[in-house]
């Protein structure tokens, strides 16, 4: 009846064998086993696997347990963290992108005109200060300029981080590091100096708090600069300013300003073969270290952002595309004995000469009636072409902002050719002259003015006019000079050859014969020009000295001279004997 334990029964007693060896000898087979032992060790057996085998369930269900709360409090961690990322790094950093650093601006010879320095600026962890309002009456002890109110809000807002002054002086970081206030601290960044101050200020231009370029080369070449690595490790920008001619040139419209008591003045020195800006003047001027301590007009750049109509100096285009055009000789005559009456105007000579006139004798007596007639021949469109391939009516490119769109007539007619030719109806900048200017000086190519140094760079040329036109135009303005309304512009050993212009301000109803613009554009030297100068001068007054006059001959001239005096050793340009004209002129016998 008694029936052999199961095999597995016995494996599990084996294991617990101390317990059966208390109680006695394990037998050796089953049959050798006590009636009744059977039972009790399967009854003893079953307990104990039975308690271990729920002991295994609860501490795998435990673990389970514990387990799954790991698993989703984790991923409650990470997403926490993953969605707090942009707060957190807000609140960690003092400023989210790193501060803009600049290259550094030099003029050809390498002198230093921008650059970056690092200076302190203060700022507040709102979430350190302990008595804000006491915090903010200390500061306002050194730093007397902030507002108190703003400051104690700054100071309680929780933030971890805002601006409470930025650029700093050594004296104020100091001061403000000795009151040892807690959550009140200092971040070194870039700011902007000019080392030259004033001089080519309206070059230059200026940047703002951050340093983002805002007026001329700071702002026209603002991703060309702009840096994010440390200081001056960018190759700097060089400029084709030489600041010794742009010093001369400055100190001369200066001087100019004050004798005739001008509102304002401006001055170009352009090398007619590359279009390289070797200085470019406008007055009054500003600090750009300090921009808003001046006004909007000394911050108003007049030499390209200004538009004039400028007088007489367009003479010289109209000759040289009469010339162009085969529409006239050196020889050809005008008559210009009377005003010429045209749609109810009436055209007439500021020093009339009352007679027939040949081209050279138009440009260098500046006769509008010879003027007007010589348009006449060339035509409304060819005018306008020519004009157009000079680019004078398209806005000029140049690599700052502040350069303006010329001003063209609504309607162009026979009569408003006629006026443009010799300088009124048609507004452009003192670059815009000057570009067209060095077209006539280099032989007949169109160059684009740039106020980069071109190192390596190939000019952009485009022939607008024939060589020996462009000569020929050459050596009437040199006789503007030697014998005409020039001669105060005359340099000995320079060979200057220009053309002065002025023209009246237009106003109600009508033009202002008070307030006038004079300008002498002016090349040298005269045998193989080089370089061009222009000079502006806005509203000058006759003085005592000349006679009562006002017009360019007697102011915008000498100052032209004066500047060719100064710069012309600084450009390298030799002394030379005067020449003799050229063969156009002394084939169409005019030398005298």
């Amino acid at each position: 009846m008694n029936a052999s334990p199961p095999s597995s029964a016995w494996v599990t007693i084996d294991l617990d064998a101390p317990t059966v060896a208390a109680r006695g000898q394990r037998p050796s087979s089953a049959s050798d086993a006590p009636q009744g032992f059977d039972v009790l060790e399967m009854e003893f057996t079953g307990t104990k696997a039975q308690a271990a085998e729920n002991g295994r369930n609860r501490m795998a269900l435990l673990a389970a347990c514990f387990l799954a709360a790991f698993v989703i409090l984790g991923m409650r961690v990470l997403e926490l963290t993953l969605a707090d990322a942009p707060q957190m790094t807000a609140r960690s950093a003092p400023v989210q992108s790193g501060p803009i650093h600049r290259a550094s601006i030099t003029d050809r010879n390498g002198n230093v005109l921008a650059t970056d320095v690092a200076v302190p600026s203060l700022y507040v962890d709102a979430r350190k200060v302990i008595e804000p309002v006491a915090t903010a009456d200390a500061l306002l002890t050194v730093l007397p300029d902030l507002n108190r109110e703003k400051l104690i809000s700054q100071l309680t807002s929780g933030r971890a981080f805002q601006w409470i002054k930025r650029q700093l002086g050594p004296r104020q970081q100091a001061a403000v590091h000795a009151l040892g206030l807690p959550g009140i601290a200092f971040k070194r960044e870039p700011k902007r100096v000019y080392p030259k101050a004033m001089s080519a200020a309206h070059v230059l231009g200026y940047v703002d708090m951050d340093n983002t370029g805002i007026a001329g080369i700071e702002r026209g070449l603002d991703d060309l600069i702009r840096q994010t690595d440390d200081y001056n490790e960018a190759s700097p920008v060089v400029l084709s300013l030489d600041m010794g001619v742009q010093h001369a040139v400055e100190e001369e419209l200066a001087r100019a300003m004050e004798t005739f008591n001008a509102k304002s003045a401006a001055g170009i020195v352009l090398d007619v073969h590359t279009g390289e800006v070797r200085a470019l003047a406008s007055l009054p001027d500003y600090d750009p270290n300090a921009p808003m301590a001046s006004d909007d007009k000394a911050r108003f750049n007049t030499a390209t952002r200004a538009v004039y109509e400028m007088g007489s100096t367009f003479k010289v285009f109209t000759a040289a595309i009469a010339l162009d055009a085969g529409v006239a000789t050196l020889t050809s005559r005008y008559d210009a004995r009377q005003p010429l009456k045209v749609s109810g105007h009436t055209i007439h000579d500021y020093h009339a000469e009352e007679r027939w006139l040949t081209v050279p004798e138009v440009v260098m007596h500046s006769s509008n009636i010879g003027t007007a007639k010589m348009a006449l021949d060339i035509g409304v469109d060819q005018h306008k072409e020519y004009l157009a391939r000079l680019g004078l009516l398209d806005r000029p490119e140049l690599e700052i902002p502040e350069v303006a769109q010329p001003l063209k007539p609504r309607q162009w007619h026979e009569v408003e050719t006629m006026t443009i030719s010799f300088g009124h109806g048609l507004a452009v900048s003192p670059l815009q002259l000057a570009a067209a200017g060095s077209a006539i000086a280099n032989g007949g190519f169109k160059v684009s003015p740039t106020l980069l140094a071109m190192r390596d760079r190939e000019p952009k040329r485009e022939r607008v006019l024939d060589t020996r036109t462009a000569n020929d135009v050459v050596d009437l303005m040199r006789m503007v000079v030697s014998e005409g309304t020039g001669s105060k512009a005359d340099v000995p050993g320079y060979e200057v050859a220009g053309k002065t212009g002025t023209a009246e301000k237009p106003g109600r109803g009508g033009y202002r014969k008070d307030r006038l613009i004079t300008s002498f554009l002016s090349v040298f030297p005269a045998s193989a020009p080089e370089y061009l100068v222009l000079v502006l001068l806005d509203e000058p007054q006759a003085t005592k000295d000349t006679y009562g006059y006002a017009t360019a001959g007697w102011n915008a001239a000498p100052t032209a001279g004066n500047v060719i005096r100064r710069v012309a050793p600084i450009l390298g340009v030799s002394p030379v004997k005067t020449r003799m004209p050229g063969p156009a002129i002394v084939e169409a016998g005019l030398v005298r």
